[in-house]
């Protein structure tokens, strides 16, 4: 199919284009990126006034895919990654069961290519089960095509077992995606440790908690020479421990979520299980370290760490509430609300951190630039366009957002993926 998007405002962060431009799309490819081009094709969009991305990529989604599809789908999970102008993910490994062998990782990517509408990079784990006690068959996993490794959801508190499953990821060209927390630290929080915490008579969550294991991780990589990317990063001393590491010349990159630099603990309404996170919102000066990391570029990726669950799962006090928070479908408008529309990031910058800066930690260079001969995964967003976040109206099944009631500012209106056009005007194109 063919495809021309019309009288759009082109930002590629790979060759600087940043201005109003048509883009050819023949089959899965770009093929020409020039102003006023007359061609004949079967599909014309008309993206005046809006911006054409080259589609984001999210390094943390959670699909619940396999086995816990009551909270999730690779179906729908990918409906709400389109929706979002998401065109690739990277699913983390903590399913049921535990993606944590080749033969695993092969079902849920040949499930995907049927079954999801964005592209799904499945990660495994880094030992059985998720369980830190031997570890998982890392090289069978990587001839399968596996991009990296993650114990998502908890760490792998043994150093010693840590640093060989980083040496085998290391030998074998594969990412290590770290979820920093020490478990032994955690005694049961749920929220930030600080007053709002004590006035609503709930148990704190330190910095601490995680910083101790950001520091670990960063010489485990300094030591093993493996690629280290550190996921959801919420205090303002992973910030500076990512700056040294990466002024060390260390392979380390960051990443941080909406919710964590647009919320603090402050704004917690009360004891409302959709805001249990993990890692919790923090205080102001750790949201002002992650805004200034985003800005001056020692935060490379804007993720979501998209995490759904089922209404009873949330809808209850946060001592019981599942951890977790959905955010592809709200991502792109709470980075354009929050950070480009307030002038602390442009709108190229919004575009590096969701989609260029990912594809390069990914090595996906076919990906993450709208310029010629490379893959049609495009969103084409407009920053005009203000609304009201509804969760009700998510694609995905998870409805946990304490964003619901939001109004925000910009939104994506279309997404491509490989050249087809998979979501346009509201709707899902399947």
């Amino acid at each position: 199919m063919t495809i021309l998007i019309k009288n759009g405002h082109v930002l590629d962060p790979l060759t600087g284009r940043d201005g109003t431009c048509d883009v050819l799309v023949e089959g899965e490819r770009i093929t020409r990126v020039e102003e006023n081009l007359s061609e004949e094709a079967e599909k014309v969009i008309d993206a005046t006034g809006c911006y054409v991305m080259p589609g984001f990529i999210d390094l943390h989604v959670h699909f619940r895919d396999p086995g816990l599809e009551y909270k999730e789908t690779l179906t729908t999970g990918g409906r709400a990654a389109v929706r979002g102008g998401v065109t690739s993910v990277c699913a983390m490994p903590n399913t049921k069961p535990i993606i944590d062998n080749g033969v695993k990782v092969t079902e849920v990517q040949n499930r995907a290519k049927k079954e999801s509408l964005t592209n799904v990079y499945q990660l495994g784990s880094v030992t059985i089960g998720e369980m830190g006690e031997e570890l998982s068959d890392i090289r069978g996993m990587a001839k399968s095509g596996c991009i990296g490794i993650s114990e998502d959801g908890k760490s792998v508190m043994n150093a010693s077992l840590y640093r060989r499953g980083m040496k085998i990821a290391k030998e074998e060209g594969m990412i290590v995606f770290a979820h920093c927390e020490d478990i032994t630290m955690v005694e049961g929080g749920v929220m930030n440790a600080d007053a709002k915490a004590e006035s609503l008579g709930l148990k704190g969550i330190t910095n601490s908690v995680e910083d101790v294991i950001v520091a670990r991780d960063i010489l485990l990589a300094k030591e093993t020479g493996v690629q280290l990317h550190l996921c959801h990063c919420s205090t303002e001393d992973s910030v500076k421990m990512i700056r040294v590491a990466k002024a060390e010349g260390l392979p380390v990159t960051g990443e941080v979520c909406p919710h964590h630099f647009t919320m603090t603990t402050d704004d917690i309404t009360g004891d409302d299980g959709n805001f249990k996170m993990n890692p919790p919102l923090r205080s102001q000066a750790d949201v002002d370290a992650l805004i200034q990391g985003l800005k001056d570029g020692t935060m490379d990726v804007i993720s979501t760490d998209h995490a759904p669950h089922a209404e009873v799962e949330k809808n209850r006090s946060m001592k019981l509430a599942a951890f977790g928070i959905v955010g592809l479908e709200t991502s792109a408008a709470l980075t354009y609300t929050e950070l480009v529309d307030k002038g602390i990031l442009t709108p190229m910058q919004m575009a590096e951190k969701m989609s260029y800066n990912p594809a390069k930690i990914l090595g996906l260079q076919e990906k993450g630039s709208v310029s010629e001969g490379k893959i049609a995964d495009i969103a084409i967003f407009d920053p005009g366009k203000e609304y009201t976040i509804d969760k009700e109206t998510f694609f995905s099944k998870g409805k946990n957002t304490p964003f619901h009631g939001r109004k925000v500012k910009g939104d994506v209106v279309c997404t491509i993926v490989g050249g087809k056009v998979v979501y346009e005007g509201g709707q899902i194109i399947d």
